[in-house]
């Protein structure tokens, strides 16, 4: 099933925010604690939730709990589905292609 505009934003809205491309990053390492990302970049753990909620319902990140310490790593899935999204989004159409406009760049 196709994702709406909305959801497609969502995907992209994740990496429009230098703190969110700096934790996944750091993630490129592994999965981390939050109080590890938190500290690591400097972040109130308020505003690493804030982060952490948008790269999670993006898709982007997975997370998990070990007792009270909730844990982060990049979600494969996530990643793949991003770059087919962008990849179908960026491709033009060659047997749909209109002008309205006499020349064509």
């Amino acid at each position: 099933m196709p994702l709406t505009n909305a959801q497609t934003a969502k995907i992209f809205k994740a990496l429009c925010d230098e703190n969110r491309v700096a934790i996944l990053q750091l993630l490129q390492s592994g999965s981390k604690c939050a109080c590890d990302i938190a500290d690591h970049l400097n972040l109130a753990q308020s505003k690493l939730s804030y982060h952490m909620k948008i790269l999670c319902e993006s898709g982007f990140v997975e997370c998990w709990y070990v007792g009270k310490w909730t844990h982060y790593k990049i979600s494969i899935e996530g990643s793949l589905a991003a770059i087919t999204i962008l990849q179908a989004l960026t491709t033009i159409d060659t047997d749909n292609v209109a002008s309205s406009c006499e020349s064509v760049l």
